[in-house]
Formats: structure tokens, C-alpha cells, sequence
């Protein structure tokens, strides 16, 4: 048998809870903060971004993570960068990712949102050809920006609709920015057919993911670790096996959680939800979805079989269609047969 870090290396993947611009490489930040050099808070020296990621609460990660909004100035470094990520998400053998995307935050910056949808499909066409990835977009509201933003994300959402798009969801701050409030768009995106993932319950408590719920009709949860508050709601979440999508380094790096050893993450599963691991943001947290599956083994007690079988469930959670499910599910049982 392989050592757990090579099974884990190896293991067929689905990633549903990924930002695009959080996703930026240290390489890619730097190279896009030294074309803006002067009017940019950002470093331009990979090294030193290590230190500027370094977040004092929620508030602070926010506030970091819109100045790197902030380099993406033209569909060029949309297209570079969404090229990359596919790389690195290829590079830990994902197999298929769902990669929530904020056209609203790049649109207000300038770039016309056909021009945005057009370099976002095109790199999910050459991350297919590239790496054999395959990506789907969930557009998501920034919360902070209120209901403004909301309207014109799905403006952009039904106008353009990229073939790519799949989903509709909901970031940013949760305190002081109520769920309810977003329900007629999140009505008007699901009417269309588009599915819904907001987040939900990351720095609040179990109210916000009942209105993520009973409001938004949510079929997955962006982050949801509250729930583990509130035993009738996970009794509600494991009966309709809605999926959760838990990033637990990242709920530390935001200070949401204290530490990894207080994370709710066994708490969840042994509720029996339908749990996903996930990197929200990764080299801002210092974080790979690799690693992630490394914290959830070692919270978990996890071996081979617990692995793959949390690999699976995020298939069954994923908006792929079932003839996607079934194949990667096959690729990642053919996997634990042989190396697990």
C-alpha cells in the first residue's frame, strides 16, 4: 500500500468550492502586481506575499483579497489567470471543478462583461484540451456590495449565460449582510435553471444557513461549519443530504474556527452530512486541495478507503451530469482498488 501523502497525491478529485481570483498563484499575483506596480498595494516579489496573506479576521481577508481583485484589469489577466488555476487544480488530479466566480467585482473595474465571459470560456476550453479538466462557473454575489450587486450579477448571469455556467451563489461578509434579502434573485437564476450554492454559516451562526435554505433553496452550502450548533439542522441536512462544502484551513486562516483541532469537521460527518473538502482560496491560506484532504485524514482518523469514499462524495454532491459522476466515480474506485 502507498503512503497516505502519495494516495492522497493521486486520488481522482472534484473541487466545489474554489474562488477564482483566490486562486492566484504567488507567481501569478506577483507577475499581475508588478504590471500595476505603483497603483497597487499588492507585492510584487512572490516572496514577501506570504507575509501580506496573512489575515487578521474575516474583515482584513476581505479587504486583501479585493486588492487582488483589483490587479485583474483587462480579459487578458482574466484569461491568464483562469488558465492557471486550471493548471494547478489539473496538477493535484482534479478531474472536475466547479470555480466560483464574481463578474460583478471585474465588470464595476471595467472590463465589459461579454469580454469577461468570453476570456473565461475560452480558457475553460483550453484547460480541456490542456490538462483534461473540466470547469464549470458559479457566479457568485459579493454580499458586501449589497443589492446592487446582486442585480447586475444576474444580469450578467442570464444575458451572457457562458456555456460553462452552471450555478448561482452568494459571498462575501455574512454579518450584516442578511440571506432573505437575496431571495428574488436567487428565485429569478433558479427559475432558469441554474443551481444554488451560497455561502452560508462560515462566520455566523445556524440561522444563516435555515435562510440559505428556506430563502435561497440552496442545494449545497458554502462552508456551513455552524450547523454543527444546531442539532436540528444537521438532522435536516443529513436527511436531504445537501452538500457541505468544508474548507478547513481556510476557516482558520479567516479566524471562523480557533484552530484545526476545534474544526467541526468530524462533528458533520459523524451527523452523517454529506460532507466535501474543499480550498477555497488556497495559496492565500497556504493551502492545496492535497493538503486539505491531509487535515480532513488527520481530523478524521481517515485512511485509503475514507478518503476515496469523501472524493465520491463530492461527485454526488457536484452539479456534473450523471454520466460525468459515474465516470469519475469509476476512476476513483479503479484508484483505492489498486493503490489503496
Amino acid at each position: 500500500m502507498t503512503d497516505l501523502s502519495t494516495f492522497i497525491a493521486g486520488l481522482p478529485k472534484v473541487e466545489l468550492h474554489v474562488h477564482h481570483v483566490g486562486s492566484a498563484s504567488p507567481r501569478i499575483v506577483a507577475e499581475l502586481a508588478a504590471r500595476h506596480e505603483g497603483r497597487s498595494p499588492v507585492p510584487a516579489d512572490p516572496a514577501a506575499l506570504a507575509d501580506y496573506f496573512e489575515f487578521r479576521d474575516f474583515a482584513h481577508f476581505i479587504e486583501v483579497y479585493l486588492s487582488v481583485v483589483d490587479l485583474i484589469r483587462d480579459p487578458e489577466d482574466v484569461w491568464l489567470l483562469t488558465h492557471e488555476v486550471a493548471r494547478e487544480l489539473a496538477r493535484q488530479q482534479v478531474r472536475y471543478a466547479e470555480l466560483t466566480i464574481t463578474p460583478y467585482s471585474h465588470v464595476r473595474r471595467g472590463i465589459p462583461a461579454p469580454a469577461f465571459c468570453e476570456a473565461i470560456e475560452d480558457a475553460r476550453k483550453r484547460a480541456a484540451a490542456d490538462f483534461g479538466l473540466d470547469l464549470r462557473w458559479c457566479f457568485d454575489i459579493p454580499g458586501e456590495a449589497g443589492l446592487p450587486a446582486a442585480e447586475e450579477t444576474l444580469r450578467i448571469a442570464l444575458d451572457e449565460r457562458p456555456d460553462g455556467l452552471i450555478s448561482f451563489g452568494l459571498g462575501g461578509p455574512e454579518i450584516g449582510v442578511p440571506r432573505p434579502q437575496f431571495r428574488p434573485y436567487f428565485d429569478q437564476a433558479r427559475a432558469t435553471g441554474l443551481r444554488s450554492a451560497p455561502h452560508a454559516g462560515e462566520t455566523t451562526g445556524p440561522q444563516t444557513v435555515w435562510d440559505a435554505l428556506n430563502e435561497l433553496g440552496a442545494e449545497r452550502i458554502g462552508h456551513g461549519i455552524s450547523a454543527a450548533q444546531d442539532p436540528e439542522l444537521l438532522t435536516y441536512l443529513a436527511e436531504r443530504q445537501i452538500g457541505m462544502e468544508i474548507c478547513p484551513t481556510s476557516n482558520v486562516r479567516t479566524r471562523a474556527v480557533a484552530s484545526l483541532d476545534e474544526h467541526p469537521l468530524p462533528r458533520l460527518v459523524e451527523a452523517g452530512l454529506l460532507v466535501t473538502i474543499n480550498s477555497d482560496d488556497p495559496p492565500m491560506f497556504g493551502t492545496t486541495l492535497n493538503d486539505e484532504y491531509a487535515v480532513a485524514a488527520r481530523l478524521l482518523g481517515a485512511g485509503p478507503g475514507e478518503l476515496a469514499a469523501l472524493a465520491r462524495d463530492a461527485v454526488t454532491a457536484s452539479f456534473l451530469d450523471p454520466a460525468g459522476k459515474q465516470r469519475i466515480t469509476a476512476e476513483i474506485d479503479a484508484y483505492l482498488a489498486t493503490a489503496g
